[in-house]
């Protein structure tokens, strides 16, 4: 290659050097560069400068740095009527806003957490159709063979071309322009050729980064040449694995210097980033946005889709013959199974699967993690392939019954979605563990499960009519959908009173619940189930007393402020009722919840027994039935008897309700205010949580009328174990 004055031999060496590297790395750098817009005014506001560049990542989103729309004064640069700003895409001006701000301070977090100079920009026509950009899901802490891009108004700059490109003829200026940002007031290089008639060259659309590395302001990175002004915004892209992992930040002209803010600072994207009169994206928006991202590049794999190569296919290039077992494609398909599903419902539980695979325990890793894809990408620890590909099949693994647990509670299609979603992330896990070997084949297959519940059940052992009433009892852990393991068995031929049964459990039933909730994951509290025969359902399990701690002379503590207790019928069981099945899809269903009094065979016009009947198969699917009554016995007992048998699945009543006299200001009380409870709620899942609410403020501020109040909740998609049958356990790994 020949030499330039001014362009000493030493920059024609790397220049060569890079042309002959980038040959590989063409596709990929044609791609970011499709991907790299220019931010301006908005259009209809006549002519203006540029004032910087952006990335697009997912479908009418664009990311950049905060500071490119932040003009000199410190103000917000919006040109529109609503705000609106410009992004130059394929040549044109297209409408877009600003939506997440992320220097705006989280102030949960504390005046001295960080706040990464990005910002989300959304484009206004949903229909614009444009090329995304492939964000990297691990950090970065070195730069191999990287480059920058910068947005232009020119759709063909840097289309095919090299970053080698000969600079502009004596005495011309580059045609660049300033960002208003760190680069604002630095002029652009003049340099010269031997022929004073060679024509100016157009801009560059990416720069060629020498080396860089990572520290605590960001990543730090030096080029032959100085970056571009108006390259602030744009991406850093690194092609060793085909990613983007930076954001331009800032340069300084007198070392040729650039800083750029890692795309892995994206993670602290939250509710608070949310500029005021955005639409943005729900409560979770970093899940939300990396999942558009992800489903996005799967989608441009899809059979007979029209169009050109894709990002993947310059990726697949570039990694070809690395001998990975884990490639490219393998992450592009999991990464899309993991956006499908439900984002993880507390950090910890992704530190804690990635935790799990390492080996490392409960020790935080390098960098925050906030979603599955976070995890994913922290399992590349530059293993051999064989260690690498267990580790991700393990990681999935975990993740899919980790799934599954969570979204117990789920109702209705969305249930059903996430269930497909699982089952479809569970059958790529097999497909790929068939080449483990059989030993991590069998460590992998039972991975540890998560209780959601710890059930107590009492057995009633019958003898003849007038003979003492006696019991067994059991312990067991909850896996949702009807999955348990028994823990704790206390049988025998005898049995022993109702009494003394609740007292054997209460002496180690504290120390089984926080194993429960260790198992469950940081901070969980999982659901105490108490299954009960008929004559006990005024048990005030809420109320039971146990150890708050595993230390021998532990204090003991009210179970029901701390973790929702509810109340199950013992003589339900795998056998599932249809009217139960049926009542329970109705109320789950309902838009509603409605509080069904049964009224008390004492009041004007309540009828008898046939009366009660008629009320409670006529209910509407959001009725809930309520009692004032006592249900040890008497009306009440038939009352629960009778909403049992035509299929109630929940219900609700004190402990302590009052026999057959007349109901009197105290009931008044109670059903007002079970009847807000069930405003308040609107579905049956919150049930259980709201009504552990309650219990604290019963403790708290005096609401007898909640202070021992039981709820019955009764999943049949969840039914309660056979307690001494002959048959396998769920095992616990």
């Amino acid at each position: 290659m020949a030499t330039f004055e001014g362009w000493p031999a030493e920059r024609a060496d790397r220049a060569a050097a890079v042309a002959a590297g980038s040959a590989t790395n063409q596709q990929l750098l044609d791609h970011a560069a499709r991907a790299t817009v220019a931010l301006c005014a908005a259009p209809g506001e006549g002519p203006s400068r540029l004032w910087g560049s952006g990335v697009l990542i997912a479908p009418g989103w664009v990311l950049t740095c905060a500071h490119v729309i932040t003009a000199s004064d410190g103000r917000r640069r919006g040109t529109g009527p609503d705000g609106d700003i410009g992004v130059v895409l394929g040549g044109r001006v297209v409408a877009a806003r600003l939506e997440y701000d992320l220097r705006r301070p989280d102030p949960a977090a504390g005046p001295a957490a960080a706040q990464p100079d990005l910002a989300l920009i959304r484009l206004l026509d949903p229909a614009v159709e444009h090329p995304c950009a492939w964000l990297s899901d691990q950090p970065t802490t070195l730069l191999t063979d990287a480059y920058i891009f910068r947005g232009h108004r020119d759709p063909g700059v840097g289309a095919g071309r090299h970053p080698a490109t000969p600079p502009a003829a004596p005495g011309t200026r580059d045609i660049r322009e300033s960002d208003g940002g760190p680069f604002a007031g630095i002029p652009a290089p003049t340099r010269h050729t031997p022929a004073a008639t060679a024509p100016a060259a157009p801009v560059d659309a990416f720069l060629a980064v020498r080396f860089g590395a990572r520290d605590a302001r960001g990543l730090q990175f030096a080029s032959d040449v100085r970056v571009t002004p108006g390259a602030s915004g744009g991406p850093l892209l690194e092609c060793d694995r085909g990613e983007v992992v930076g954001i331009v930040k800032a340069s300084k002209q007198e070392d040729r210097l650039g800083l750029a803010v890692p795309v892995s600072a994206l993670r602290g994207l939250g509710r608070e980033h949310l500029v005021a009169g955005a639409t943005g994206l729900g409560p979770d928006p970093y899940h939300a946005l990396m999942s558009l991202h992800d489903r996005w590049h799967w989608s441009g794999q899809e059979l007979g889709r029209p169009g050109g190569p894709t990002w993947f296919d310059a990726q697949h290039s570039i990694m070809a013959g690395r001998g990975r077992l884990w490639g490219v494609q393998e992450r592009l398909q999991a990464l899309d199974l993991l956006a499908r599903l439900p984002a993880p419902r507390d950090p910890l539980v992704v530190e804690a699967a990635v935790g799990e695979v390492l080996d490392r325990g409960d020790a935080p890793g390098a960098w925050p993690l906030r979603t599955w894809r976070d995890g994913h990408g922290e399992l590349y620890q530059g293993r051999d392939p064989y260690t690498e590909l267990r580790s991700f099949v393990h990681y999935l693994r975990i993740v899919a019954q980790q799934t599954a647990d969570e979204a117990h509670d789920l109702q209705g299609e969305e249930a059903a979605s996430v269930r497909a979603d699982i089952a479809r992330l569970e059958e790529f896990v097999q497909a790929k563990a068939v080449v483990l070997q059989l030993q991590d084949r069998r460590r992998i297959g039972p991975v540890r499960r998560r209780p959601r519940s710890v059930l107590v059940e009492f057995e009633p052992l019958f003898y003849d009519e007038g003979g003492a009433e006696l019991y067994n009892w059991s312990v067991s852990e909850g896996y949702g959908r009807g999955q348990w393991l028994r823990v704790d068995v206390q049988e025998s031929d005898g049995g022993v009173p109702f009494e003394q049964a609740r007292a054997q459990v209460l002496q180690q039933l504290g120390a089984r619940l926080l194993r429960a909730d260790r198992d469950a994951g940081p901070g969980a509290r999982v659901r105490l189930e108490v299954a009960v025969p008929e004559g006990h359902w005024h048990t005030a399990a809420g109320e039971w007393e146990v150890a708050a701690s595993t230390r021998s002379s532990s204090r003991v503590r009210q179970v029901g402020p701390g973790r929702p207790v509810i109340l199950r019928d013992q003589g339900r069981r795998e056998e599932v009722d249809p009217a139960w099945l049926r009542r329970w899809q109705g109320i789950t269903a309902a838009s509603e919840l409605r509080a069904l009094r049964v009224p008390s065979p004492s009041r004007p016009g309540a009828g008898g027994s046939d009366a009660l009947w008629r009320l409670l198969e006529s209910a509407d699917g959001g009725a809930l039935p309520t009692l004032c009554h006592s249900v040890a016995d008497g009306f009440g007992r038939d009352a629960v008897g009778a909403a049992l048998d035509t299929g109630f699945p929940a219900g609700l009543w004190p402990a302590a309700g009052h026999g057959e006299r007349a109901c009197d200001a105290g009931c008044e009380e109670f059903h007002r205010g079970v009847r807000e409870l069930l405003k308040e709620a609107a579905r049956v899942a919150r049930l259980p949580e709201l009504v552990r609410e309650l219990r604290v403020k019963a403790a708290e501020e005096g609401a007898h009328w909640a202070r021992d109040l039981v709820l019955l909740y009764d999943d049949p998609e969840d039914p309660i174990p056979q307690l001494f049958a002959d048959r396998p356990q769920v095992s616990p790994r």
